[in-house]
C-alpha cells in the first residue's frame, strides 16, 4: 500500500476586497438632519431673542420736552449721552476702574447726535462739545451741559432741538459702570491710539499703537482730556473713534456665535442704559448701526461747527458754535440733502 501523501498546506489567502459603504438607513439619516434643523433654529432664535430680552430689562425715562417741538424733517436724529453715573457701581468697583466719587447722581460726559438720512448719503454722528454755550429754554443762556444738571434728560433734548431745529427722535444714555463693562463683556476692544497718554486723573498710561484695551483702561482712553491738548474736542474724537471700535467688535463672529459672549454682551450693554419711554428697540440698533460704520468710513464722525472753543461768557470759558455753518449743516439734515463728506468746519477746528 503505497504511502500516505500529506495535505499541502493551504494558500495564505489574499487581502479581502473592501465592502461597499452602505447607506445610512433612511431612517437614522432622517434623524440626524432633523437633529441638525433643530440645532441650528434653537441657535438662531437665541441670537434674535437675546438683544430682545436684554431690551426689556433697560430703565426707561420720560425725555420729552415740555417746549415747543420742531417740524418733521427728514430722517431720524437721535441724542446719545454718556453720563458720569457711577449708579450699581460698588466702591471698590469705583475704584477699580478709577472713577471715585459718590455713587449718586449723574452729569454729561459727552453728547453726540446720531442721525441716519431716510434716502441716499451717509449716517453721521455730531459730537456736541459739553461747554457749548446755548440758550436753554427758560433758563437764559448757559453751558450746554447745564440743560442736563438742571431739568435732566427732557431738557437737554429741548435745548438741542432749539439749536439745531431737529426733532429728536430718541434717547439712549449710558453710565460710566456700563461702559467699561460693555468692554469687559467682549474680552476687550482694539483701537488704534495716536499718540502716548499719560493721564492721571483718567488713570491710563498708554502708548501709541494699536492695541486692546480692557475696561478701565478703554473708560480712560475715552475720558482724558487734561492730557490731550486739544482738550474736550480731542476726547469727543476719541469717544467716537472708540464707539466705533466697539460696535466692530461687537458684530464679530467671535461675538455672536459664542453663545456666552453675545448673552454677555447685549445684558451688559442694557445694564446701566436709560433709554427714552418712546425709544424703539429699532431705534437703538439704528443708533448702534451708525456707530459701528463709523469704523470703515460708511458714516461720518463730527463736531459742530465752532468759531471759538475759549470765550468768555457769563458762564465761564465756553465754546461758541460757528452759528453759520451749524445752520448749514443742521439745514441739510433737516432737508435730506446727502451728505457723503465731511461739511466744512466739522473737523473741530475753530473758525479762523
Amino acid at each position: 500500500m503505497a504511502p500516505r501523501q500529506p495535505t499541502p498546506p493551504t494558500p495564505p489567502r489574499g487581502p479581502r476586497a473592501p465592502r461597499a459603504p452602505q447607506p445610512p438607513r433612511p431612517g437614522r439619516a432622517r434623524r440626524l438632519s432633523r437633529l441638525i434643523l433643530a440645532a441650528l433654529a434653537a441657535w438662531l432664535v437665541f441670537i434674535v431673542v437675546t438683544p430682545i430680552h436684554a431690551w426689556s430689562q433697560v430703565a426707561r425715562e420720560d425725555t420729552t420736552p415740555t417746549t415747543q417741538r420742531p417740524a418733521d424733517a427728514s430722517g431720524s436724529t437721535y441724542l446719545l449721552v454718556g453720563s458720569d453715573s457711577r449708579e450699581g457701581l460698588t466702591a471698590a468697583e469705583r475704584k477699580a476702574i478709577g472713577v471715585g466719587g459718590d455713587a449718586e447722581g449723574r452729569r454729561t460726559d459727552s453728547i453726540i447726535l446720531v442721525h441716519t438720512p431716510s434716502g441716499s448719503g451717509k449716517p453721521v454722528l455730531i459730537s456736541i462739545p459739553r461747554d457749548s454755550f446755548l440758550p436753554i429754554p427758560g433758563h437764559k443762556t448757559n453751558k450746554v451741559n447745564a440743560a442736563f444738571a438742571i431739568g435732566g434728560p427732557s431738557l437737554l433734548v429741548a435745548t438741542l432741538e432749539e439749536a439745531t431745529g431737529l426733532p429728536i427722535d430718541g434717547y439712549v444714555e449710558i453710565g460710566l459702570g456700563g461702559f467699561a463693562g460693555v468692554v469687559d463683556s467682549l474680552g476687550g476692544v482694539e483701537v488704534c491710539v495716536k499718540n502716548d497718554i499719560k493721564d492721571a486723573k483718567a488713570h491710563i498710561d498708554l502708548k501709541a499703537g494699536c492695541q486692546e484695551l480692557d475696561g478701565k483702561n478703554a473708560l480712560g482712553y475715552v475720558r482724558a482730556r487734561y492730557s490731550d491738548p486739544r482738550g474736550d474736542l480731542g476726547r469727543a474724537e476719541r469717544q467716537r473713534q472708540f464707539l466705533g471700535a466697539v460696535m466692530k467688535q461687537a458684530a464679530r463672529p467671535s461675538t455672536v456665535l459664542l453663545p456666552w459672549r453675545w448673552w454677555g454682551f447685549t445684558h451688559t450693554a442694557t445694564s446701566s442704559v436709560v433709554v427714552g419711554e418712546d425709544t424703539s428697540l429699532l431705534d437703538s440698533y439704528r443708533i448702534l448701526s451708525t456707530m459701528r460704520k463709523v469704523s470703515s468710513d460708511q458714516a461720518l464722525s463730527l463736531v459742530v461747527p465752532l468759531s471759538s472753543t475759549s470765550t468768555t461768557t457769563s458762564a465761564g470759558s465756553s465754546v461758541i458754535w460757528d452759528d453759520e455753518r451749524a445752520d448749514a449743516l443742521f439745514t441739510m439734515l433737516r432737508e435730506g440733502t446727502p451728505i457723503d463728506s465731511p461739511p466744512a468746519g466739522t473737523d473741530g477746528r475753530p473758525r479762523g
